[in-house]
């Protein structure tokens, strides 16, 4: 993956109304998930912007910080069709992080809050990877017209191991057929859409049609 360095600042005040007014100075709200599992109480130290939630296991919280970024600073993050690993920089440290969640203003389509995940060497997370198809089909070819049916792909790994392209070759995909989920496998990491999710097919078109009765 790409690496996208970004700066932040801890975020203390919470609530709607804060969110609002950092919204009017042109930042957004970000939380980092994924932190550290703690036991409950936790005693230890927290930074500023940390906070403890509990979880569903008995007596186990996670570490999450709340974070205000610069609109500006992630335009080429949010806008971009790439998958990036974040260097997050805040209160001196650096962390690994990927984006996991945006949310959208309906009208103006402008960012109201961003959720990142921080990811580390042991952990595996999921990720939508772009799909990259190659190769000429033996049904276009043959008067076919390929198909892409899934933009997208939802991919498991340990992050480093996370592609920026899903490539599929299409060179034996034949007129008619299509290639779904469960026919992909890859060294390194898991799509784990659903098994029998279409992700790209060769159509038949008129002129195939007509050729194969003619046949």
């Amino acid at each position: 993956m790409k690496i996208f360095k970004l700066n932040a600042e801890p975020r203390t005040e919470l609530g709607k109304k804060a969110s609002a007014k950092l919204r009017e100075e042109n930042l957004i709200p970000v939380v980092l998930n994924g932190g550290e599992v703690v036991e409950l109480p936790y005693n230890g130290t927290l930074l500023a912007g940390q906070k403890v939630v509990e979880l569903g296991a008995r007596n186990k919280g996670i570490i999450t910080t709340d974070l205000t970024v610069k609109a500006e600073d992630v335009r080429k993050l949010v806008y971009s069709p790439d998958v990036f690993e974040i260097d997050l920089t805040f209160d001196g440290v650096t962390r690994k992080a990927i984006l996991k969640d945006l949310q959208f203003q309906p009208v103006k389509d402008t960012i109201l809050h961003m959720d990142l995940l921080e990811v580390n060497d042991k952990k595996p997370v999921v990720v939508e990877v772009p799909v990259k198809l190659e190769g000429h089909a033996a049904g276009v070819k043959a008067g076919g017209k390929l198909s892409l049916s899934m933009k997208k792909l939802k991919v498991k790994a340990i992050y480093s191991e996370i592609p920026e392209r899903v490539v599929i070759n299409v060179d034996a995909l034949e007129l008619g057929k299509t290639i779904q989920v469960g026919d992909l496998h890859y060294d390194g990491f898991e799509v784990v859409n659903a098994k029998n999710a279409v992700v790209c097919a060769v159509q038949l078109t008129r002129a195939a049609r007509g050729a194969q009765a003619k046949a």
